[in-house]
């Protein structure tokens, strides 16, 4: 069984459309511009990109008409695959590399995710404020932290107050000295039984 379903056994139709959808859509696009490993199996890339962007939503349940922004995306991770599972939130896709960016609009309007905005732009030239910025293994939490100090939203409306989300793996006991009892790190492994996800952990930052 599609380890998707056992672990999401709740996704609609059009959820499960989509994401049946992913995989073909970054292969044709790959196949011109090189946004991901080209030696993935398709099991692989599932787990490596697709999965591991959901253990977010293992996380924290982002709420209808919140604001996420995805920091660094690269070709839509964890970004797109949020975006499909939380319909009824905004996500904001930013990268300073533009043909990722195309890659990324590309596959948001196949997908027809209305949802989903995306930006050639660096993280201090952005703006708005957000409920929540997620991103996948861009930079240290300290730089992190700096790109996105002021971006917040000043009011919290979910379980978890505002802040920054990150996919991280490895040790981070001197990444994370910095920030002392601030920060919050949460195994994946937890989550999913896979292997590849063993060392792989969720590190949230409190705005």
């Amino acid at each position: 069984m599609n380890p998707l379903e056992v672990y999401f056994p709740h996704l609609t139709v059009e959820q499960k459309a989509r994401f049946e959808a992913l995989l073909p859509l970054y292969e044709t696009w790959n196949a011109r511009i090189n946004v991901l490993s080209r030696k993935e199996t398709p099991e692989q890339w599932r787990e490596r990109h697709v999965l591991h962007s959901l253990s977010i939503a293992r996380f924290i349940a982002f709420k209808p008409g919140a604001a996420v922004m995805d920091l660094g995306t690269g070709g839509g991770f964890p970004g797109i695959p949020l975006a499909i599972l939380f319909p009824g939130t905004s996500f904001y896709l930013v990268d300073s590399i533009g043909k990722k960016i195309k890659v990324v609009q590309a596959v948001a309007e196949a997908l027809g995710l209305t949802n989903v905005r995306s930006a050639q732009s660096r993280a201090e030239a952005v703006s708005e404020r957000f409920d929540f910025v997620v991103s996948r293994a861009v930079a240290p939490l300290s730089d992190l932290a700096r790109w996105t100090a002021g971006r917040f939203k000043p009011v919290s409306r979910h379980a978890l107050p505002n802040g920054l989300i990150c996919l991280k793996g490895g040790d981070l006991t001197a990444e994370l000295a910095p920030f002392g009892r601030r920060v919050q790190v949460q195994p994946i492994a937890d989550y999913f039984k896979e292997d590849f996800f063993e060392t792989k952990q969720i590190v949230y930052l409190p705005a």
